[in-house]
């Protein structure tokens, strides 16, 4: 017979794993089930979380109110269709896979299953972490308190109109990447000026975070803040205006779009 369970967690990555960090702050260890493709995984994850391995999928969402899609946006159909079937009345189905839309899935589930549509982002991993909810079709307010409840430890929680969730992608879901790219080029910058390496990456982590943790606290305009910093003729002007001359900012909006046309393509790609 299959262990009772609240949630069951198909896929641990890194997402599946954050989440799941997150619903044990909560939710009592052993009324959850995690299967992955890879058994093994699963195993060796279940055992450090203290929660039940499936040897399958259909085995883990058995009974489960919640069930966590956290696989690649190419396998989510097959793995939508086989767990239909074991799926309990009433649960509610959570996908963070990138441009699949709630309808996608919807329409490989049983009638009238509530879907939530969810981005996160790395962070969530250490609880600094931004999740993004959407509705499908049958899901209510209810639904969508249930699943911020159950993201609360990884960090703030939104919502929005689920045609908005391919312009959360390019911004929070792959915006992590951008800092980690910025913070990269910053510690260069000091070691090309004769900083040691270490020394070199601590300065860039502490700044951008105490750079972002101030805007946050303050909720100033970002430019009101950079003005504050930008001393009339200084160097950091200077500097600014190369970043403005080399087309940095402009960089950022294309990357950022790219990213959100790029999630419009994978979905049309999985027919989502």
């Amino acid at each position: 017979m299959a262990t009772p369970s609240s949630t069951a967690f198909i896929g641990i990555g890194v997402m599946g794993e954050a989440i799941l960090t997150s619903v044990l702050r909560t939710v009592d260890p052993q009324s959850v089930r995690v299967a992955d493709g890879r058994i093994e995984h699963a195993r060796e994850r279940a055992a450090a979380f203290g929660v039940h391995a499936a040897a399958h999928n259909t085995e883990a969402v058995d009974g489960a109110t919640v069930v966590v899609l956290a696989v690649k946006p190419k396998d989510i159909g097959a793995v939508a269709e086989e767990i239909a079937p074991a799926l309990a009345p009433g649960a509610v189905v959570v996908s963070v896979a990138a441009g699949i839309s709630t309808a996608f899935l919807e329409s490989r589930l049983p009638a009238g299953t509530a879907v939530v549509r969810v981005m996160p982002n790395t962070p969530a991993t250490i609880g600094e972490g931004v999740s993004v909810l959407s509705a499908g079709t049958h899901a209510t307010e209810d639904h969508l308190d249930q699943i911020s409840a159950l993201l609360e430890g990884t960090g703030a929680v939104y919502r929005v109109d689920e045609p908005y969730q391919d312009a959360v992608t390019a911004i929070s879901g792959s915006g992590p990447a951008y800092v980690f790219y910025l913070i990269d080029a910053l510690a260069e910058a000091g070691v090309l000026g004769g900083l040691s390496r270490d020394l070199a990456r601590d300065l860039a982590v502490r700044t951008v975070a105490g750079a972002g943790a101030m805007a946050q606290q303050t909720g100033e305009h970002p430019v009101v803040l950079r003005e504050k910093v930008s001393s009339p003729a200084g160097t950091t002007v200077a500097a600014i205006r190369e970043l403005d001359e080399r087309g940095v900012r402009a960089a950022v909006i294309a990357a950022a779009e790219t990213v959100r046309t790029r999630s419009i393509e994978m979905g049309r790609e999985h027919g989502a």
